[in-house]
């Protein structure tokens, strides 16, 4: 057997017990940019800044893997205020590919406001959908499988919709951040059929999803420089991991970093603010036996902002200590 054959089967049967692993252990993509992409776990962060916050985030998992997993999300939030009341507002989509499912999440986030010292505290919450599509056409059985065909093996595309919620605590100040949140609050339970009529379904259980987060900003005396450092720490249906990083920032406009992912990558990072963007690359490289078949993971993350009225910028005027 060639190298080429053996790198393949290899790829393929790792995959297979990471995509069977990930479906009922951890629903939510493991995103390298957490430190500037909050909100994808927590809708509290949402209103954090005064202007209208547009963030798009995408991830190629193991890119030499055939089916490896994809994760694109789109989040836009500003500030809103209601009755003389601090409110943060905001809309989430998400699209997942892994292995033969599919999986789409919509949400509108809403979080409410308090002034507490230097910084502001809030609580958040977003209610909205989880659709999730399982390709049974592409299913590959045995010719064994074949002839004695398993109920159990999935041989049509099946798809189905449950209410999803989050929900989240976050506080902000001019120096740190912190957050506590809860995904997939309500654990859903959805239906995949054939078509809504069919009676026949399977099901598949959404695990909640703990995380906790927290960084800063530190600035170097008498230089351009600030170092900032951040971490993260997330629990679903008894696994768990963490990860760390830490990145350098020159006159607030180009970074570099590292990050680790607990007995998973390590991760570089590069990234430059262009005046109201942000635009940021990460790649991970493996270093638990997966490495044997990829040669790592590519991210790339842009935010944009759009200055709300000025009058009302300076009369609530907020600094974020990860992207300003």
């Amino acid at each position: 057997m060639k190298f080429h054959e053996i790198r393949h089967l290899v790829a393929a049967a790792v995959l297979s017990v990471a995509v069977a692993f990930g479906v009922h252990a951890q629903t939510d993509a493991a995103f390298s940019h957490f430190w500037t992409g909050q909100g994808y776990y927590n809708p509290a962060v949402a209103g954090e800044l005064s202007a209208i916050r547009l963030n798009l985030g995408s991830r190629m998992q193991w890119v030499d893997f055939k089916h490896a997993p994809m994760s694109f999300y789109f989040i836009a939030d500003m500030p809103y205020k209601l009755l003389g009341q601090k409110l943060g507002v905001g809309a989430k989509a998400e699209f997942e590919r892994i292995g033969l499912y599919t999986n789409t999440r919509i949400g509108a986030q809403i979080a409410w406001k308090r002034k507490i010292g230097k910084g502001t505290f809030s609580v958040g919450i977003q209610p909205g959908v989880f659709s999730q599509t399982f390709r049974g056409r592409e299913v590959i059985t045995t010719q064994e499988q074949e002839q004695t065909p398993d109920e159990a093996i999935v041989k049509q595309d099946v798809s189905g919709t449950a209410f999803d919620a989050n929900a989240g605590i976050y506080y902000s100040h001019p120096r740190y951040w912190v957050g506590l949140s809860v995904t997939h609050l309500t654990s859903p339970s959805i239906e995949l059929k054939v078509s809504r009529e069919s009676i026949d379904f399977y099901e598949f259980k959404v695990s909640r999803g703990y995380y906790f987060m927290g960084g800063g900003n530190i600035p170097i005396n008498n230089t351009l420089f600030e170092i900032q450092p951040s971490g993260m720490f997330a629990y679903t249906q008894n696994f768990w991991t963490a990860q760390i990083a830490a990145r350098m920032r020159y006159n607030r406009m180009f970074s570099i970093g590292a990050g680790y992912r607990w007995k998973d990558a390590v991760t570089a990072f590069i990234g430059v603010n262009l005046k109201d963007a942000f635009i940021g690359y990460a790649y991970d490289y493996p270093v638990s036996a997966i490495s044997k078949a990829t040669f790592g993971s590519h991210e790339v993350f842009v935010s944009y902002h759009v200055k709300l009225d000025p009058k009302e910028k300076n009369k609530n005027k907020q600094k974020s200590v990860r992207l300003m």
